[in-house]
């Protein structure tokens, strides 16, 4: 583990050094370039550009790529763009649309203007993908051979190939003239296989691949389902456009999981980016959190509404407000535990639409046991507290009742939204919280009003 503020002290005395340039360098040369990314974004912005430049031209295109995109571009806007221009040709193309995406459209244009012209063509095509599709992930870096090569041809060609380029050799693709896929060949296969055997005769068939409109999370289910190392990606001519690596499905998965997270927790990332939630100015990040916070509130309005209608229940018996937050806290905590147990097994695949009735009745008997336990203890604690058998089993009563209805909630809100096309992620968390305190207070007030018709 790295200790970050050590490394970014011994820089910053370098920094104080205006002759000391050799040090600086060595400690940079010192790092992998995943580290070397962390320890920029620890420093200030002037200091990370000066840091940067000290850096070896090649190290610093592959640190670029693990850099969060405000940042890469942070960097390149800094540097120039004579220097710029130099370390984008040397990034993956994908890396490089992603980081010409974050910018403006004349920017953009100046960059493709200083690069070479067909490094500058095969960004255009990637450009002209959605970000979030499999043509905008893919690199058009392949390597295609074909079909009556023979195999010893096949590795004099990945040789010279290697020696020209950097490619990934996961797989070699098997293309015809008009770049038709055909087949796929593994390494394994080419170095197991007699040199003079035909790639026609030993490639593979039937190919998993991937359409250049697929969307990403179906980019990273494919990846999961399959276990490939790589996938190719075809348009809708079966013509080979690019592939997908193993490495870019994980960041997928990671982004995936991530809007997730702030989804369930109320921030939009459909109005503002994840990265300019964290990176962006403040009125981006308001923008994104501002919709279900007010969502919330009119919810929490509604509830206090409900309150209010029970106000001689509660002017009669002041003691039920001690047990409001009680009651709103455990309904709330296992309808989120149902809610998320249901949106992530949606998002795995693990659940579906044909499985949301048996789903749903099997949270409910969950609900239904966890609330009776939780209702005999707080009956039994408010029978102690108050010696008022009858109003503890009140409570108690809401208790089971509250948390069964939290947990039913939280079981079908997902499957809900999901049938009316609407992301769960998106609208779960802060809808569930909001009816569950009003079906909760309305629940509990209305046993407390029957309990005080009783006794009076």
């Amino acid at each position: 583990m790295l200790n970050l503020e050590n490394i970014t002290d011994r820089i910053r005395e370098t920094f104080d050094n205006e002759d000391d340039d050799k040090a600086l360098r060595e400690i940079l040369d010192s790092y992998h370039c995943a580290d070397l990314a962390e320890i920029l974004q620890e420093l200030k912005p002037e200091e990370r550009v000066k840091a940067f430049k000290a850096i070896d031209e090649d190290k610093a295109a592959e640190i670029l790529e693990f850099l969060p995109p405000q940042i890469q571009v942070e960097l390149l806007t800094d540097i120039g763009e004579e220097n710029a221009a130099r370390l984008i040709v040397k990034m993956p193309h994908d890396e490089v649309a992603d980081v010409f995406a974050e910018m403006e459209d004349d920017e953009t244009e100046a960059y493709l203007e200083k690069l070479p012209d067909n490094f500058s063509t095969e960004i255009r095509e990637l450009l002209a993908y959605k970000e979030d599709s499999a043509g905008g992930i893919m690199t058009p870096h392949v390597l295609t051979v074909n079909k009556d090569m023979r195999v010893e041809d096949v590795l004099l060609f990945i040789k010279s190939k290697a020696e020209q380029d950097e490619f990934e050799l996961y797989y070699i693709y098997v293309t015809d003239n008009q770049k038709h896929l055909l087949g796929v060949l593994s390494l394994r296969t080419l170095l197991t296989k007699p040199y003079k055997a035909k790639v026609e005769e030993i490639m593979t068939k039937d190919i998993v691949k991937l359409h250049v409109d697929d969307p990403q999370d179906a980019v990273a289910d494919i990846f999961m389902k399959y276990q490939y190392s790589a996938l190719p990606v075809v348009d809708l001519y079966n013509r080979l456009k690019g592939m997908i690596t193993w490495d870019d499905a994980q960041d997928i998965v990671e982004e995936e999981t991530t809007d997730e997270i702030l989804q369930t927790s109320g921030i939009s990332t459909e109005l503002v980016d994840e990265d300019e939630i964290v990176f962006g100015s403040t009125v981006k990040a308001v923008k994104a959190r501002f919709p279900w916070l007010f969502i919330t509130l009119i919810g929490q309005l509604i509830a206090s509404n409900v309150v209010n209608k029970f106000e001689n229940t509660l002017n009669a018996v002041p003691v039920i407000a001690i047990f409001m937050p009680l009651l709103a806290g455990l309904g709330g905590n296992i309808g989120t535990q149902s809610i998320t147990i249901i949106i992530r097994g949606l998002s795995t695949g693990q659940l579906n639409m044909s499985s949301a009735i048996h789903q749903i009745f099997r949270e409910l008997r969950v609900g239904v046991i966890i609330g009776t336990l939780f209702g005999v203890l707080v009956t039994l604690y408010t029978w102690q507290w108050k010696n008022n058998i009858d109003f503890g089993i009140v409570v108690g009563v809401s208790m089971a009742i509250n948390m069964s209805v939290a947990t039913l909630l939280g079981a079908i809100t997902p499957f809900l939204l999901k049938k009316f096309k609407i992301d769960p992620a998106i609208a779960s968390g802060p809808v569930i919280a909001t009816i569950i305190d009003v079906f909760g207070i309305a629940i509990y007030f209305t046993l407390v009003t029957f309990y005080l018709m009783k006794i009076m």
